[in-house]
């Protein structure tokens, strides 16, 4: 790092074969594909977008109520719900034509078969920039987390994945597992570009007026600042392990939190559930890193990744 004070500050970062103009991007599920957000921030200056779901068929998602709120953080137990990728072409992405940001679409499917078709279905979109394979998902009963847990399910749908695009391919990983370091060497080897962690832990929540749980599921996603420790912890560990890029995600709040993430040995973060507290998050983040960066004489905002000292 330099050690003058920058005036103007590099704030883009690579993500395999994918440049982004900075490195604060979308959590999937929490940013639908941008439309709702658009009156409260310019998506032009996102670093990515990254979408919500999209499964081969339209879900239905879970039963209601499926959000609690918790101390620090929130459960949900959505389920994945979507209209499926025609109708995602059909009116995301068609939205999506004339915003000059980075699309990566998240990927679900109850199959490995699925998650293909749908790359293979969004092959022929020039909007999409990439994809986020989604392993790590807790709320539903099959597909999703139960990819993600083990290393052979994990590095077959990768290599999947893999064979069906020459997009930047990401996988995204669940913090459900006793050694998460495992899993990112697996899906790397399988062909991966770069990968996203955390996923929401899983966690419940119970009302005890009624003695019942808060959620018609029982157990749900925690997200948000209560699982910032462990989220850095195995974004740590994880960039110890691959040398593939990492985002890292879960629980940031302001652009320290992001620097943390960063510092730890991610090349990007994700904004997830602070979107739901205050949709102008990612400028702010984005905004107060320049800051971070230029009271310290940073010149590159790349120049933070891994730079922690032990």
């Amino acid at each position: 790092m330099s050690g003058s004070v920058t005036q103007t500050v590099d704030m883009s970062v690579k993500l395999g074969s994918l440049t982004l103009r900075s490195p604060v991007l979308t959590a999937s599920g929490t940013f639908a594909s941008g439309r709702e957000f658009s009156d409260f921030l310019d998506l032009e200056r996102l670093g990515g977008l990254v979408t919500k779901g999209v499964s081969l068929e339209p879900w239905e998602g879970n039963p209601t109520p499926r959000i609690a709120e918790t101390p620090s953080g929130m459960l949900n137990s959505i389920g994945l719900q979507n209209p499926g990728v025609e109708a995602f072409c059909e009116k995301d992405l068609a939205y999506l034509a004339d915003v000059d940001v980075p699309v990566i679409v998240n990927v679900s499917g109850h199959t490995v078969a699925e998650y293909v078709r749908v790359i293979e279905r969004l092959e022929s979109e020039p909007r999409v920039d990439g994809y986020e394979v989604n392993i790590s998902c807790p709320n539903v009963d099959s597909g999703g987390m139960a990819f993600g847990t083990a290393c052979a399910p994990a590095e077959e749908v990768t290599r999947a994945c893999r064979a069906a695009t020459r997009r930047p391919l990401i996988v995204k990983l669940s913090p459900n597992v006793t050694d998460v370091a495992e899993i990112a060497r697996a899906v790397a080897g399988a062909g991966a570009d770069a990968v996203s962690l955390i996923n929401t832990l899983l966690g419940m929540a119970i009302d005890t007026a009624t003695f019942r749980p808060k959620l018609a599921r029982v157990v749900g996603g925690l997200s948000g600042p209560a699982i910032k420790p462990v989220a850095l912890r195995m974004v740590w560990q994880v960039a110890g392990a691959v040398s593939v890029p990492v985002i890292g995600m879960g629980g940031i709040m302001d652009a320290e939190d992001a620097a943390e993430f960063m510092l730890a040995g991610a090349s990007a973060i994700s904004i997830g559930t602070a979107n739901f507290i205050d949709p102008t998050t990612a400028m702010r983040v984005t905004d107060g890193l320049v800051e971070f960066c230029r009271e310290r004489g940073i010149g590159r905002v790349s120049e933070l990744t891994g730079a922690l000292r032990t």
